[in-house]
């Protein structure tokens, strides 16, 4: 109402003799005079806001992240900016002080930001949001169960024999699309942890599967993220392909329960558990992308590295020699009919126990941190779930959505000098949240230890049966690694080049006996 209308009504109720019904409007009118001042005062510790916005930086921040929250920062020249997402206000924080702040808020929800930046369908607060959290918190105690010491340790051999037979169609010498040919082997490990007996035993299942999550994965495009009720082309695709995988899940679950024979494998878990179907296939559908995605790009970019460091190469396979010569091959179960062969790399590797992979190989360890600290261009991204909260002294509306590129700190100089280099000897940052390559806070990875694990073990298996070297188009060694595309979230594949690596066979792969 126009305020001259307000104080006409204020007079009338006033001439009339209706002070009861005076008060409550003077008072209404005063609250909102209140509000109008707060809102105004609130506007002041906003984060600045993104100048000259147009349906082009959307297109921008979901295509070129990187690039795009760079720029913002330049042209902002603060540490938290904002923009529009269309019906979602998106902040943008950096910085040390923001990035403690992002990672410990207790009101910032990660699922409900990875629902908006993937186009799930807008869910009813109070109802179905509820209903999810419950789902989640179930699919984590899941994954917890598989991630116990028993469990990994029944998965290493398994790994192994899976890494064995693929690595077996590879021709004695050759090169590879490490994007490719790594992301199979990972994309095996992780649907063998995470999925079932039935669909790891069989590859043009695996196969089959691998293809559907892709579809999947790219059915995320601009238009089903910001319109996720319209029937796009990719949503459609992105639906069939899930329809899909629930169907075979489903088939899965029907034949094991028919049978009466129970698995040691993860669908068990579910099964003796009697849990819901939705929930067993939000853990698949969930665990296996997020899970194979990371894992795979990890891995791909590991060997890239590897490929054109002789030295760390050496290294790492000395030490996964001295790892084999220093444990026993008697722990090797030889009851499986499907087992490998007694001379085999996977059994001298299965015969190392699940702590000496944990605990055992800091050059492994060393390589992967550096290789996920460049490799793993993700924007961790959370929902402010109520109230208004406070980051750097800037106020987080209820409702906005929140991201932190991790570029801010993997890529700070004055954190890791020469930041693009490929440098596992580099001196770590003492300070908190400085890597956050398995997340921080009070949020991180679940699945960590089971990532580690099978990148691991995987590049053990390699760099026990092959050498390798980094190479472009035409085959010469490439001496220096390419840069990674912090554009392309998924792979980082790089934008100007291919490369590949160039292997080969070791005659004589196993290490001498201790």
């Amino acid at each position: 109402m126009h305020p001259f209308g307000l104080i006409a009504l204020l007079q009338f109720l006033w001439e009339h003799e209706i002070p009861s019904l005076f008060v409550l409007v003077a008072l209404g009118l005063l609250l909102s005079v209140v509000f109008l001042c707060y809102r105004n005062q609130t506007c002041q510790d906003a984060p600045a806001t993104l100048p000259h916005f147009t349906l082009s930086h959307i297109a921008s921040f979901m295509k070129q992240r990187h690039d795009f929250l760079a720029w913002g920062f330049k042209v902002t020249n603060q540490r938290l900016f904002q923009f529009r997402l269309l019906r979602n206000n998106v902040v943008v924080v950096s910085g040390e002080q923001g990035r403690k702040d992002f990672f410990n808020a207790k009101g910032l929800d990660i699922h409900e930001a990875f629902a908006i930046l993937t186009g799930d369908l807008p869910l009813l607060y109070g109802v179905t949001t509820e209903r999810r959290r419950q789902l989640v918190a179930k699919m984590y105690k899941r994954l917890s169960n598989v991630q116990r010491n028993e469990r990994l340790t029944d998965l290493i051999p398994e790994v192994l024999n899976d890494c064995r037979r693929h690595l077996q169609s590879w021709e004695k010498a050759g090169s590879l699309d490490p994007f490719e040919k790594i992301y199979e082997l990972t994309f095996q490990a992780t649907v063998r942890c995470l999925t079932c007996t039935e669909i790891a035993d069989e590859p043009k299942l695996v196969a089959r599967c691998k293809q559907l999550f892709e579809q999947v994965e790219r059915g995320i495009t601009p238009a089903t993220v910001l319109f996720p009720w319209f029937p796009s082309p990719s949503m459609v695709m992105r639906a069939r392909a899930t329809k899909q995988l629930y169907d075979i899940i489903v088939n899965t679950m029907k034949v094991r329960k028919q049978s009466g024979v129970p698995r040691n494998d993860t669908l068990q878990i579910f099964l003796d558990s009697e849990d819901e179907l939705a929930t067993v296939m939000g853990f698949m559908m969930g665990f296996v992308t997020a899970g194979s995605r990371t894992t795979g790009t990890s891995a791909s970019w590991l060997f890239i590295y590897l490929g054109c460091h002789p030295k760390w190469r050496h290294e790492a396979r000395a030490e996964v020699k001295k790892l084999i010569t220093s444990h026993s091959l008697e722990t090797v179960s030889e009851c499986n009919s499907n087992s490998p062969p007694r001379d085999s790399s996977s059994t001298a590797l299965s015969s190392i126990p699940l702590s000496a992979w944990e605990n055992e190989t800091p050059v492994l360890d060393t390589l992967i941190r550096e290789a996920i600290r460049l490799s793993q261009a993700y924007v961790a991204s959370r929902r402010n779930i109520g109230p208004d909260m406070y980051i750097d002294g800037k106020v987080i509306p209820t409702g906005a959505l929140v991201v932190y590129p991790v570029a801010d700190v993997h890529l700070d100089p004055t954190l890791y000098p020469d930041p693009w280099k490929f440098d596992p000897a580099r001196p770590q940052p003492k300070c908190n949240l400085t890597y956050l390559g398995w997340g921080g806070g009070r949020t991180t990875c679940i699945g960590s230890r089971l990532a580690r694990l099978n990148i691991k073990l995987i590049a053990a298996l390699l760099l026990v049966d092959f050498d390798f070297d980094t190479v472009d188009v035409s085959g010469g060694i490439v001496d220096s690694p390419p840069k990674p595309n912090w554009n392309d979230p998924v792979t980082c594949r790089p934008a100007q080049g291919q490369v590949f690596l160039k292997y080969k066979r070791l005659d004589n792969p196993e290490p001498p006996s201790s």
